[in-house]
């Protein structure tokens, strides 16, 4: 197994973990470890693609992997956000929903052969709901507040237009045009 695949595997072993740091509440300062693990296994998903690409490690489990930890991670945090009431349960299926859909485009695009590369909507909406995780958890009073709920919106309205984008880019892979 090459690095960026061990990296991948790295970010999926820390979702327990980081579930854990987020809702137990007997861990001392748990929120705070628990958002120094979200951000590190977030920068080690732009570290195994750039090892990847660099090194031409790139692989077949890494391409299937990969987007799994992402939304392993991203889901779970989300998720956890719901349990402390910092993020709303609608916004969150929405999201989800995305990454659904999105996965059910891939998988059929796939059995024709047809790799759909992510979209740079796409890029942008993980940049946005990563940094709202980290804000949501982080709760350091008014401004902060008030900037994250920023973030959050900004973060739905690109799951939003990510979806609708790559709808309209793939549609053929449903009726056998690509």
């Amino acid at each position: 197994m090459n690095l960026p695949n061990k990296l991948t595997m790295l970010r999926v072993c820390l979702v327990p973990v980081f579930v854990v740091l987020m809702l137990v509440d007997a861990i001392p300062n748990g929120n705070i470890w628990a958002g120094i693990l979200f951000i590190l296994a977030s920068l080690t998903d732009m570290l195994d693609g750039y090892i990847a690409r660099k090194n031409n490690l790139i692989t077949d489990f890494g391409k299937f992997m990969d987007p799994i930890a992402d939304k392993l991670l991203v889901c779970s945090a989300m998720i956890c956000l719901v349990a402390q009431e910092k993020l709303a349960a609608w916004m969150v299926i929405i999201i989800i929903g995305r990454e659904f859909i999105i996965s059910g485009f891939r998988l059929v695009a796939s059995d024709k052969g047809t790799v759909i590369a992510a979209s740079y909507w796409g890029k942008f909406k993980t940049v946005f709901q990563m940094v709202m995780i980290v804000m949501l958890i982080y709760d350091f009073g008014n401004v902060w507040n008030q900037l994250a709920l920023v973030v959050t919106w900004i973060a739905l309205v690109l799951t939003v237009i990510s979806l609708v984008d790559y709808l309209r880019k793939n549609w053929g892979v449903l009726d056998g045009q690509m």
